[in-house]
Protein backbone atom coordinates (compact mmCIF):
# COMPACT_ATOMS: atom_id res chain seq x y z
CA UNK A 1 0.00 0.00 0.00
CA UNK A 2 1.07 3.85 -0.52
CA UNK A 3 0.88 6.17 1.71
CA UNK A 4 1.42 9.57 1.51
CA UNK A 5 2.20 12.03 4.47
CA UNK A 6 2.34 15.93 4.96
CA UNK A 7 1.36 18.38 7.64
CA UNK A 8 1.85 21.87 8.60
CA UNK A 9 -0.16 23.41 5.92
CA UNK A 10 -0.80 26.65 7.89
CA UNK A 11 -3.17 27.89 5.13
CA UNK A 12 -3.49 31.10 5.49
CA UNK A 13 -0.45 32.45 6.84
CA UNK A 14 1.29 35.92 6.13
CA UNK A 15 4.98 36.66 6.47
CA UNK A 16 4.43 40.00 7.37
CA UNK A 17 2.77 41.87 4.74
CA UNK A 18 3.20 39.10 1.97
CA UNK A 19 -0.06 36.79 1.32
CA UNK A 20 1.10 33.48 0.77
CA UNK A 21 -1.94 32.10 -0.10
CA UNK A 22 -0.93 31.68 -4.48
CA UNK A 23 2.49 29.88 -3.15
CA UNK A 24 0.13 27.31 -1.07
CA UNK A 25 -2.00 26.81 -3.97
CA UNK A 26 1.12 25.80 -5.95
CA UNK A 27 2.55 23.45 -3.60
CA UNK A 28 -0.80 21.85 -3.23
CA UNK A 29 -1.44 21.38 -6.73
CA UNK A 30 2.27 19.75 -6.80
CA UNK A 31 0.72 17.57 -4.17
CA UNK A 32 -2.13 16.67 -5.68
CA UNK A 33 0.48 15.70 -8.72
CA UNK A 34 2.23 14.07 -6.91
CA UNK A 35 -0.25 12.06 -4.91
CA UNK A 36 -1.23 10.50 -7.99
CA UNK A 37 2.37 10.04 -9.96
CA UNK A 38 2.92 8.05 -7.10
CA UNK A 39 -0.30 6.17 -7.49
CA UNK A 40 -1.03 7.23 -3.26
CA UNK A 41 -3.92 4.92 -1.41
CA UNK A 42 -4.10 7.05 1.47
CA UNK A 43 -3.40 10.50 2.18
CA UNK A 44 -2.24 11.59 5.97
CA UNK A 45 -2.16 15.20 7.03
CA UNK A 46 -0.72 15.43 10.45
CA UNK A 47 -1.83 18.76 11.92
CA UNK A 48 -1.72 22.55 11.42
CA UNK A 49 -4.29 22.75 8.30
CA UNK A 50 -4.66 26.04 8.85
CA UNK A 51 -2.80 28.63 10.76
CA UNK A 52 -5.22 30.52 13.01
CA UNK A 53 -8.41 29.30 14.60
CA UNK A 54 -10.63 31.62 11.98
CA UNK A 55 -9.42 30.91 8.96
CA UNK A 56 -9.80 33.33 5.39
CA UNK A 57 -12.64 32.24 3.54
CA UNK A 58 -9.44 32.15 0.59
CA UNK A 59 -7.70 29.54 2.68
CA UNK A 60 -11.16 27.70 3.75
CA UNK A 61 -11.89 27.36 0.21
CA UNK A 62 -8.24 26.03 -0.77
CA UNK A 63 -8.35 23.64 1.91
CA UNK A 64 -11.38 21.63 0.69
CA UNK A 65 -11.34 22.42 -3.06
CA UNK A 66 -7.60 20.07 -2.08
CA UNK A 67 -8.44 17.83 0.22
CA UNK A 68 -11.59 16.51 -2.51
CA UNK A 69 -8.88 16.13 -5.64
CA UNK A 70 -6.60 14.38 -3.53
CA UNK A 71 -9.55 12.16 -2.37
CA UNK A 72 -10.52 11.22 -5.64
CA UNK A 73 -14.30 10.50 -3.98
CA UNK A 74 -13.07 7.87 -1.54
CA UNK A 75 -10.39 5.92 -3.87
CA UNK A 76 -7.75 7.66 -1.65
CA UNK A 77 -9.07 8.52 1.39
CA UNK A 78 -7.84 11.51 3.38
CA UNK A 79 -7.33 11.43 7.50
CA UNK A 80 -6.65 14.87 8.70
CA UNK A 81 -6.04 16.09 12.32
CA UNK A 82 -6.24 19.11 14.05
CA UNK A 83 -2.65 21.09 15.55
CA UNK A 84 -2.44 23.62 17.93
CA UNK A 85 -3.17 26.21 15.15
CA UNK A 86 -6.09 24.67 14.23
CA UNK A 87 -9.41 25.10 16.15
CA UNK A 88 -10.65 21.35 16.67
CA UNK A 89 -14.15 22.09 16.44
CA UNK A 90 -13.70 24.10 13.33
CA UNK A 91 -12.30 21.01 12.18
CA UNK A 92 -14.60 18.47 12.47
CA UNK A 93 -17.67 20.65 11.55
CA UNK A 94 -17.80 19.76 7.80
CA UNK A 95 -17.12 15.69 8.91
CA UNK A 96 -20.87 14.32 7.82
CA UNK A 97 -20.51 15.88 4.51
CA UNK A 98 -16.18 15.49 4.38
CA UNK A 99 -17.05 11.62 5.00
CA UNK A 100 -19.49 11.15 1.84
CA UNK A 101 -15.82 12.30 -0.37
CA UNK A 102 -13.30 10.41 1.70
CA UNK A 103 -12.14 12.51 4.04
CA UNK A 104 -12.10 11.97 7.37
CA UNK A 105 -10.80 14.53 10.17
CA UNK A 106 -10.33 14.16 13.95
CA UNK A 107 -9.59 17.31 16.09
CA UNK A 108 -9.34 16.33 19.61
CA UNK A 109 -7.23 12.99 21.54
CA UNK A 110 -10.50 11.32 22.12
CA UNK A 111 -12.73 12.01 18.33
CA UNK A 112 -14.10 8.98 17.55
CA UNK A 113 -14.78 7.90 13.86
CA UNK A 114 -17.76 6.92 12.97
CA UNK A 115 -18.44 3.53 11.06
CA UNK A 116 -19.44 4.38 7.57
CA UNK A 117 -19.21 3.12 4.00
CA UNK A 118 -18.90 4.39 0.58
CA UNK A 119 -19.40 2.99 -3.13
CA UNK A 120 -15.88 3.59 -3.82
CA UNK A 121 -14.79 0.30 -1.36
CA UNK A 122 -13.62 3.00 1.65
CA UNK A 123 -15.34 1.44 4.88
CA UNK A 124 -14.67 2.35 8.57
CA UNK A 125 -14.44 -0.69 9.99
CA UNK A 126 -13.55 -0.46 13.26
CA UNK A 127 -13.41 2.71 15.82
CA UNK A 128 -13.30 3.91 18.92
CA UNK A 129 -11.95 7.34 20.58
CA UNK A 130 -8.66 7.89 19.23
CA UNK A 131 -8.89 4.71 16.79
CA UNK A 132 -9.89 4.03 13.60
CA UNK A 133 -9.49 0.60 11.48
CA UNK A 134 -10.00 1.11 7.67
CA UNK A 135 -10.50 -1.07 4.50
CA UNK A 136 -8.76 1.02 1.23
CA UNK A 137 -10.17 0.61 -2.38
CA UNK A 138 -8.62 -2.01 -4.03
CA UNK A 139 -6.71 -3.48 -1.05
CA UNK A 140 -7.63 -6.44 0.83
CA UNK A 141 -5.49 -5.73 4.14
CA UNK A 142 -6.67 -3.15 6.24
CA UNK A 143 -5.06 0.03 7.49
CA UNK A 144 -5.50 0.56 11.25
CA UNK A 145 -4.46 4.68 12.53
CA UNK A 146 -4.11 5.73 16.30
CA UNK A 147 -4.95 9.40 16.04
CA UNK A 148 -3.59 12.01 18.30
CA UNK A 149 -4.77 15.62 17.22
CA UNK A 150 -2.65 18.52 19.16
CA UNK A 151 -3.44 17.66 23.06
CA UNK A 152 -2.32 20.60 25.73
CA UNK A 153 -2.80 20.29 29.17
CA UNK A 154 -6.42 21.56 29.86
CA UNK A 155 -7.77 18.77 27.23
CA UNK A 156 -5.69 16.08 28.77
CA UNK A 157 -7.19 16.78 31.75
CA UNK A 158 -10.88 17.82 30.63
CA UNK A 159 -10.83 14.24 28.64
CA UNK A 160 -8.73 11.85 30.99
CA UNK A 161 -8.82 13.29 34.11
CA UNK A 162 -4.79 13.84 34.29
CA UNK A 163 -3.15 16.05 36.48
CA UNK A 164 -1.09 19.07 35.04
CA UNK A 165 2.43 17.36 35.20
CA UNK A 166 4.06 16.67 31.97
CA UNK A 167 5.48 13.18 33.34
CA UNK A 168 1.44 12.37 33.60
CA UNK A 169 0.35 13.98 29.96
CA UNK A 170 2.49 11.44 28.54
CA UNK A 171 2.29 8.47 30.57
CA UNK A 172 -2.05 9.08 29.39
CA UNK A 173 -1.09 9.27 25.95
CA UNK A 174 1.44 6.39 25.58
CA UNK A 175 -0.92 4.16 27.91
CA UNK A 176 -3.82 4.72 25.31
CA UNK A 177 -1.53 4.24 22.19
CA UNK A 178 -0.74 0.86 24.05
CA UNK A 179 -4.31 -0.09 24.82
CA UNK A 180 -5.52 0.60 21.47
CA UNK A 181 -2.48 -1.12 19.42
CA UNK A 182 -2.98 -4.20 21.97
CA UNK A 183 -6.55 -4.61 20.97
CA UNK A 184 -6.37 -4.11 17.27
CA UNK A 185 -2.62 -3.95 15.97
CA UNK A 186 -1.58 -7.51 14.79
CA UNK A 187 0.11 -8.05 11.64
CA UNK A 188 -2.64 -8.86 9.50
CA UNK A 189 -2.94 -5.24 9.07
CA UNK A 190 -0.95 -1.68 8.40
CA UNK A 191 -0.40 -0.21 11.75
CA UNK A 192 0.19 3.59 11.64
CA UNK A 193 0.39 6.05 14.39
CA UNK A 194 -0.37 9.73 13.19
CA UNK A 195 -0.30 12.86 16.02
CA UNK A 196 0.78 16.19 15.90
CA UNK A 197 3.22 16.60 19.55
CA UNK A 198 6.87 17.81 19.97
CA UNK A 199 8.99 14.10 19.81
CA UNK A 200 12.22 13.68 20.96
CA UNK A 201 14.03 10.54 20.02
CA UNK A 202 14.29 9.33 23.94
CA UNK A 203 14.16 11.08 27.26
CA UNK A 204 16.94 13.49 28.19
CA UNK A 205 17.46 14.13 24.48
CA UNK A 206 16.64 17.35 22.81
CA UNK A 207 15.90 18.85 19.45
CA UNK A 208 15.75 22.46 17.70
CA UNK A 209 12.58 23.81 17.00
CA UNK A 210 11.66 26.44 14.45
CA UNK A 211 11.06 29.58 16.49
CA UNK A 212 7.53 30.43 15.63
CA UNK A 213 6.18 26.70 17.52
CA UNK A 214 9.11 27.61 20.32
CA UNK A 215 6.56 28.86 22.48
CA UNK A 216 4.20 26.17 22.01
CA UNK A 217 5.89 23.34 23.19
CA UNK A 218 7.34 25.01 26.53
CA UNK A 219 4.29 26.32 28.04
CA UNK A 220 3.55 23.91 30.00
CA UNK A 221 5.39 21.03 28.19
CA UNK A 222 2.30 19.06 27.35
CA UNK A 223 3.80 17.62 23.76
CA UNK A 224 6.72 16.13 25.45
CA UNK A 225 6.66 12.64 23.64
CA UNK A 226 9.43 10.41 23.54
CA UNK A 227 9.69 7.63 20.78
CA UNK A 228 10.50 4.97 22.79
CA UNK A 229 6.65 5.38 24.42
CA UNK A 230 5.35 4.46 20.98
CA UNK A 231 3.88 0.64 20.39
CA UNK A 232 6.27 -1.77 19.21
CA UNK A 233 3.11 -2.77 16.56
CA UNK A 234 3.82 0.91 14.92
CA UNK A 235 5.22 0.59 12.05
CA UNK A 236 4.99 4.35 10.93
CA UNK A 237 4.47 7.51 13.11
CA UNK A 238 3.65 10.39 10.85
CA UNK A 239 4.16 13.97 12.75
CA UNK A 240 3.42 17.22 12.74
CA UNK A 241 4.49 20.12 14.30
CA UNK A 242 8.07 20.71 13.52
CA UNK A 243 8.58 22.55 10.32
CA UNK A 244 11.63 20.45 9.01
CA UNK A 245 12.29 17.27 7.78
CA UNK A 246 13.60 14.91 10.53
CA UNK A 247 13.47 11.46 11.45
CA UNK A 248 13.41 11.14 15.25
CA UNK A 249 14.11 6.99 14.54
CA UNK A 250 14.69 5.75 11.62
CA UNK A 251 15.08 2.05 10.34
CA UNK A 252 12.24 -0.57 10.41
CA UNK A 253 9.79 1.70 12.32
CA UNK A 254 10.36 5.21 11.49
CA UNK A 255 9.16 8.09 13.33
CA UNK A 256 8.76 11.37 11.18
CA UNK A 257 8.37 14.61 10.73
CA UNK A 258 7.37 15.63 6.85
CA UNK A 259 8.12 19.36 7.31
CA UNK A 260 6.41 22.05 6.68
CA UNK A 261 4.49 23.31 3.10
CA UNK A 262 6.38 26.17 2.72
CA UNK A 263 9.48 27.99 4.81
CA UNK A 264 6.88 30.24 7.02
CA UNK A 265 9.83 32.25 8.85
CA UNK A 266 13.51 33.45 8.34
CA UNK A 267 14.41 30.89 11.05
CA UNK A 268 13.62 28.13 8.05
CA UNK A 269 15.68 30.15 5.50
CA UNK A 270 17.24 27.50 3.06
CA UNK A 271 15.32 24.06 4.64
CA UNK A 272 14.04 22.09 1.69
CA UNK A 273 10.30 20.76 2.13
CA UNK A 274 9.40 17.24 1.30
CA UNK A 275 5.92 15.04 1.74
CA UNK A 276 6.95 11.11 2.03
CA UNK A 277 6.02 8.08 0.34
CA UNK A 278 5.57 5.45 2.37
CA UNK A 279 5.27 1.95 0.92
CA UNK A 280 3.56 -0.44 3.54
CA UNK A 281 2.49 -4.45 4.45
CA UNK A 282 1.11 -5.98 6.90
CA UNK A 283 4.00 -7.20 9.40
CA UNK A 284 7.03 -6.15 7.41
CA UNK A 285 9.13 -3.31 7.39
CA UNK A 286 7.75 0.30 5.85
CA UNK A 287 9.95 1.62 3.09
CA UNK A 288 9.93 5.79 2.75
CA UNK A 289 11.26 7.89 -0.04
CA UNK A 290 11.16 11.81 0.47
CA UNK A 291 9.85 13.71 -2.53
CA UNK A 292 11.21 17.60 -2.13
CA UNK A 293 8.79 20.18 -3.08
CA UNK A 294 10.09 22.57 -5.59
CA UNK A 295 6.94 25.16 -5.35
CA UNK A 296 6.85 28.77 -3.67
CA UNK A 297 9.44 31.56 -3.23
CA UNK A 298 12.58 30.70 -1.39
CA UNK A 299 13.38 32.33 1.96
CA UNK A 300 16.48 34.13 2.00
CA UNK A 301 19.00 35.87 4.87
CA UNK A 302 21.42 37.76 2.66
CA UNK A 303 24.37 40.49 4.06
CA UNK A 304 25.41 43.21 1.92
CA UNK A 305 28.47 45.66 3.16
CA UNK A 306 27.07 48.84 1.15
CA UNK A 307 23.98 49.37 -0.65
CA UNK A 308 25.63 48.47 -4.15
CA UNK A 309 26.51 44.98 -3.06
CA UNK A 310 22.64 45.25 -1.54
CA UNK A 311 21.44 45.34 -4.99
CA UNK A 312 23.65 43.26 -6.68
CA UNK A 313 22.49 39.97 -4.23
CA UNK A 314 18.83 41.26 -4.48
CA UNK A 315 19.02 40.85 -8.49
CA UNK A 316 20.67 37.10 -7.81
CA UNK A 317 17.83 36.25 -5.31
CA UNK A 318 15.22 37.62 -7.44
CA UNK A 319 12.26 34.88 -6.28
CA UNK A 320 13.16 35.17 -2.86
CA UNK A 321 11.61 36.40 -0.45
CA UNK A 322 14.57 38.83 2.01
CA UNK A 323 15.56 39.40 4.89
CA UNK A 324 18.36 41.57 4.14
CA UNK A 325 21.05 42.71 6.74
CA UNK A 326 22.73 45.72 5.00
CA UNK A 327 25.79 47.37 6.71
CA UNK A 328 26.21 51.05 6.41
CA UNK A 329 28.59 53.62 7.84
CA UNK A 330 25.42 55.73 7.90
CA UNK A 331 22.10 55.12 8.68
CA UNK A 332 19.74 53.99 5.79
CA UNK A 333 18.34 56.88 3.95
CA UNK A 334 14.84 56.94 3.05
CA UNK A 335 16.05 57.32 -0.60
CA UNK A 336 18.23 54.34 -0.27
CA UNK A 337 14.80 52.15 1.29
CA UNK A 338 12.90 53.25 -1.88
CA UNK A 339 15.41 52.44 -4.38
CA UNK A 340 15.92 48.76 -2.69
CA UNK A 341 11.77 48.42 -2.35
CA UNK A 342 12.23 49.12 -6.09
CA UNK A 343 14.05 47.10 -7.45
CA UNK A 344 12.95 44.09 -5.54
CA UNK A 345 9.58 42.93 -4.64
CA UNK A 346 10.28 40.13 -2.02
CA UNK A 347 11.77 42.67 0.52
CA UNK A 348 10.64 41.58 3.97
CA UNK A 349 12.49 43.57 6.14
CA UNK A 350 15.83 45.35 5.65
CA UNK A 351 17.93 45.28 8.85
CA UNK A 352 20.79 48.50 9.00
CA UNK A 353 24.07 47.92 11.07
CA UNK A 354 25.55 50.93 11.47
CA UNK A 355 29.11 51.00 11.35
CA UNK A 356 31.50 53.26 13.37
CA UNK A 357 35.02 54.66 13.13
CA UNK A 358 36.73 54.58 16.50
CA UNK A 359 39.28 56.59 18.04
CA UNK A 360 42.11 53.65 16.18
CA UNK A 361 40.86 54.03 13.07
CA UNK A 362 39.10 50.51 13.74
CA UNK A 363 34.93 50.29 12.72
CA UNK A 364 32.29 48.80 15.46
CA UNK A 365 29.29 47.73 14.27
CA UNK A 366 25.93 48.23 15.87
CA UNK A 367 24.65 44.49 15.29
CA UNK A 368 21.79 42.69 15.75
CA UNK A 369 22.06 39.02 15.98
CA UNK A 370 19.43 37.88 13.70
CA UNK A 371 20.38 34.28 14.63
CA UNK A 372 19.16 34.52 18.02
CA UNK A 373 15.77 33.26 18.99
CA UNK A 374 12.83 36.03 18.67
CA UNK A 375 12.00 35.56 22.96
CA UNK A 376 15.53 36.30 23.34
CA UNK A 377 16.14 39.17 20.66
CA UNK A 378 12.46 40.76 22.88
CA UNK A 379 14.60 40.23 26.02
CA UNK A 380 17.28 42.10 24.78
CA UNK A 381 14.89 45.13 23.50
CA UNK A 382 13.13 45.05 27.15
CA UNK A 383 16.72 45.80 28.55
CA UNK A 384 17.90 48.57 26.47
CA UNK A 385 14.96 50.55 26.39
CA UNK A 386 14.16 49.66 30.46
CA UNK A 387 18.44 50.60 31.78
CA UNK A 388 19.13 46.84 32.04
CA UNK A 389 16.30 45.43 33.21
CA UNK A 390 15.14 42.23 32.11
CA UNK A 391 12.02 41.03 31.50
CA UNK A 392 10.02 38.93 34.07
CA UNK A 393 8.98 35.42 33.50
CA UNK A 394 5.22 36.13 32.99
CA UNK A 395 6.37 38.79 30.40
CA UNK A 396 8.35 36.60 28.43
CA UNK A 397 5.30 33.80 28.50
CA UNK A 398 2.83 36.47 27.60
CA UNK A 399 5.49 37.09 24.57
CA UNK A 400 6.00 33.78 23.46
CA UNK A 401 2.22 32.83 23.65
CA UNK A 402 1.49 36.05 21.50
CA UNK A 403 4.58 34.73 19.17
CA UNK A 404 2.86 31.56 18.64
CA UNK A 405 -0.86 33.17 17.93
CA UNK A 406 -2.11 31.82 21.52
CA UNK A 407 -2.41 28.91 23.05
CA UNK A 408 -6.17 27.35 24.06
Amino acid sequence: MRILHTADWHLGKRLERFERIEEQKNVLEEICDIAGEQKADLILIAGDLFDTFNPSTQAVELFYKTLKRLSKDGKCPVVAIAGNHDSADRIEAPDPLARECGIIFAGYPTSEIPQFELSSGLRVMRSEPGFAELAIPGHSVPVRILLTPYANEQRLKTFFGTEDTEKEMRDTLSAQWITLADKYCDNNGINLLMAHLFFTPASGKTLSEPEDEKPVLHVGGAQQMYADQIPEQIQYTALGHLHRYIEIRSGEKPVIYSSSLLSYSFSEAEQQKYVVMIDAEPGKPVKIERIPLKSGRPLRRLKANGVEEAITLLKENAHALVELNLVTEDYLSSADRKKLNSLHDGIVTIIPSVTEKQSDGSVASQNIDIDKPMDELFADYFKNKNAGQSPGARLLELFREIQAGGTE
